[in-house]
């Protein structure tokens, strides 16, 4: 009867292990629709901006700056949060193949050395003929082995399979949405420490024109023309304009150290940084992706539809919970008390066997556990959908100010052509004793916030461009992993 059942046994067991199991439960995950033809951005940016596939990978570039390439790269290369989430994609793609692994027959090998004293009066052995028997003493050494195969019926396995995979994907997706936002920060630090370099040198020229009223002021009442009110005025201005130098030089320094830190290195090593925003080339175009492009662009996105395929395949691991499952295997053991004779045939036992497993009660825990499954396939999916009108609301956003920043820029240079022209006459005017110095440093006032808010104009729009190829730029190559630092 064994050798009918193990005679039997094992064609099923080959056969299922070539089949790899009979039905796969739950739901099979479908992607998300792409955009409808109707969705699209509320701005299209004007004239500087392209719709198409969107920027390439080396987005900063753009900017036509072999400095500021040289910081992204050692950005990406030695940022400690980039290293910390591509040693976290390795530990997710290895628990693939760790999930992957429950798939295959499981052999495992045992040896065991003992001592031990059989209790032959537990199997009936009392004695004979009145006399009493001793219970034996002695040492057992076994060794051997067994295999065992989870025939997976309803897809148990091979769902969490999917799963494992599912989120592997989605922390992959993650290290390239870390790898954009980090180059973004990098390229943001570096013109905002190009804009203070240009604020401070601003500040120095405006100084420059104080001294200049000054002067004036003093050579008037030197001739007798001026008074020492206009004197004390004009060196007034001078002290007020010259306290918020201090202030720019102390931002410019912590923005360094913001640079050293996205860069992973100490403010000491970072170098010098004596640029401008003159140093960049503003991007005559900006390629960005149309919808249709965008969510299978931004890694984001992606991370949130891999994230939803997870949710699903963890539907069908709690679906299959609920369905029997069958065990087949086999073991086989050598026994002796003499360790020298261990590998003697006579000494040899083996066992074969089919195990199965049905859920019957369990307090309905396991359809509990299937109905929050489901619930968190439906909030993956709705998190996938708020990513996706987040992204659209985002791109389209920067878009407008895009628009709204060529507009304003033109007025700025307008704006300060004016106040340059009028603090001039003003000047001319004081010297000659048309005017007061009051005149003077009021059109000095307002060509001083002409300057600056022309600045500050000038790099929002950098911003604004560099946020956009950000918005709407692919993430990182995990290829480059091979040539990340450990």
């Amino acid at each position: 009867m064994k050798r009918t059942f193990a005679t039997a046994l094992i064609p099923l067991l080959g056969s299922c292990l070539l089949a790899g199991g009979c039905t796969t439960v739950g739901p099979d995950f479908t992607p998300p629709p792409e955009p409808s033809a109707e969705a699209g951005y509320a701005d299209d940016g004007g004239e500087r901006v392209v719709l198409n596939e969107g920027p390439e990978g080396q987005w900063w570039k753009a900017f036509g700056s072999p400095q500021l390439d040289t910081f992204v790269s050692r950005a990406l290369a030695g940022n400690h949060s980039l290293a910390a989430s591509r040693a976290t994609l390795v530990k997710a793609r290895e628990r693939i193949a760790a999930v992957a692994g429950r798939r295959l027959p499981q052999v495992d090998a045992q040896a065991r050395g003992e001592y031990q004293r059989v209790n032959l009066a537990a199997f009936g052995f009392d004695g004979f003929s009145g006399q009493s028997i001793s219970n034996p003493e002695f040492d057992l050494y076994t060794v051997g082995g067994g295999v065992s195969y989870d025939l997976d019926l309803f897809g148990k396995n091979r769902r969490a399979l999917e799963q494992a995979a599912a989120q592997a994907e989605a922390q992959e997706r993650a290290t390239s949405a870390a790898h954009l936002v980090i180059a973004g920060r990098v390229v943001s630090q570096v013109l905002a420490i190009a804009a203070l370099n240009d604020r401070i040198a601003t500040e120095r020229k405006l100084l420059s024109e104080d001294e200049r009223n000054v002067s004036l002021t003093q050579a008037r009442r030197n001739a007798g023309a001026g008074t020492l009110v206009e004197v004390l005025s004009a060196q007034g201005q001078l002290a007020g304009d010259g306290a918020s130098l201090p202030s720019l030089e102390q931002q410019l320094a912590e923005g360094r150290a913001m640079l050293a830190v996205l860069l992973g290195i100490s403010p000491g090593q970072l170098g010098p940084t004596d640029f401008g925003l003159d140093d960049f080339i503003l991007p005559a175009s900006v390629p960005v992706a149309l919808p249709s492009a965008l969510v299978h662009k931004r890694p984001d996105i992606l991370e949130a539809e891999a994230r939803l395929h997870a949710a699903v395949a963890g539907v069908g691991v709690a679906t299959a919970e609920l369905y029997p499952d069958i065990t087949l295997g086999a073991s086989i053991t050598q026994s002796t008390s003499e360790p020298d004779r261990i590998a003697d045939t006579k000494f040899n036992a083996f066992d074969v066997f089919a195990g199965l497993t049905a859920p019957i009660f369990h307090g309905g825990t396991l359809k509990a556990n299937k109905r929050g499954a489901e619930a968190e396939a439906r909030a993956a999916a709705a998190e996938y959908r708020q990513v996706v009108t987040e992204a659209f609301g985002q791109v389209s956003s920067l878009l407008s100010a895009l628009e709204s920043d060529t507009r304003e820029l033109a007025a700025r240079h307008e704006a300060a052509g004016i106040a340059d022209r009028s603090l001039h006459l003003s000047r001319r005017s004081f010297q000659v004793g048309n005017s007061g110095i009051l005149q003077v440093l009021d059109a000095s006032r307002s060509y001083q916030r002409a300057r600056l808010s022309l600045l500050e104009t000038r790099i929002r729009q950098y911003q604004n461009v560099a946020r956009l190829y950000v918005a709407t730029a692919g993430g990182w190559d995990p290829k480059d992993m091979d040539d990340a630092p450990e």
